[in-house]
């Protein structure tokens, strides 16, 4: 039987100490897609057991092509805490091979308790970033694995919030160092982020937990993730939504 909260407590130390390890379902056959989201619920418990609070949730897998690079037909997703919250600096040294993506960032107005209700809880919309972390050997994993890693989930951060608007297809630029490094499209999340949000309430709401006013939705990845090198300067720029930044050390 498999041990829910050993693999979290594995997963955690790796985190916390900056140190990959192998794939849990090399060593857990009993691995599926139910238990390894108990093993993400287990670890954002010894989050919160140690003073950090529910933000949000980011979700993952929202591109097609990751899909079927995956064998899945859903979106998966993640929980984010108060202190993954990016302000203007980013640790990155501790980490293990952080990489970071262009994002689109939902914010909860007021409490979502069916799922149907999302759209119009939204307060606001802003251009973001995610950095994400593995915690498996050489970035590489299976779905119940990435999934048990809450879904690599490291840091985010978030520009300043506009109103409610359609971002069916916003175009986005990610800069290092002032040199482009990817462009694309918010139409790369499933077409239109808003189905990514929905998604998120779905799934948010199977598990029971109410996104509430002030929590904040990552809708998914405009563009390919890249290496996020250490004392770098990165920019998020959303056409229509300005742009946020973080240096890097």
């Amino acid at each position: 039987m498999t041990d829910v909260k050993e693999l979290a407590a594995r997963l955690d130390e790796a985190r916390r100490d900056g140190r990959a390890i192998g794939m849990l379902s090399a060593s857990e056959p009993g691995l599926d897609v139910t238990t390894a989201y108990d093993v993400q619920r287990a670890g954002i418990e010894l989050r919160r057991r140690r003073g950090e609070r529910f933000a949000g949730v980011k979700m993952g897998f929202t591109s097609r092509a990751k899909m079927i690079q995956m064998g899945v037909d859903d979106v998966i997703w993640g929980q984010l805490t108060d202190r993954m919250l990016v302000e203007s600096t980013a640790e990155v040294s501790g980490m293990i091979h952080p990489r970071v993506e262009p994002e689109i960032v939902f914010l909860i107005g007021r409490d979502v308790t069916r799922p149907a209700d999302v759209d119009t809880a939204v307060a606001g919309i802003a251009v973001g970033y995610e950095i994400l972390d593995s915690r498996y050997a050489d970035f590489k994993f299976t779905l119940t694995d990435v999934i048990a890693d809450n879904a690599s989930a490291s840091g985010f951060g978030v520009g300043a919030w506009h109103s409610p608007r359609d971002v069916a297809n916003v175009g986005m630029v990610l800069e290092i160092d002032g040199r482009p490094v990817q462009t694309g499209s918010s139409a790369a999340i499933l077409g239109d982020p808003v189905r990514a949000l929905r998604a998120a309430a779905r799934l948010a709401t199977e598990a029971g937990i109410v996104l509430r006013a002030g929590d904040i939705v990552l809708a998914g990845a405009a563009t390919a993730a890249v290496p996020l090198p250490k004392d770098a300067h990165v920019r998020v720029t959303g056409a229509g939504l300005g742009s946020v930044e973080v240096t890097t050390r």
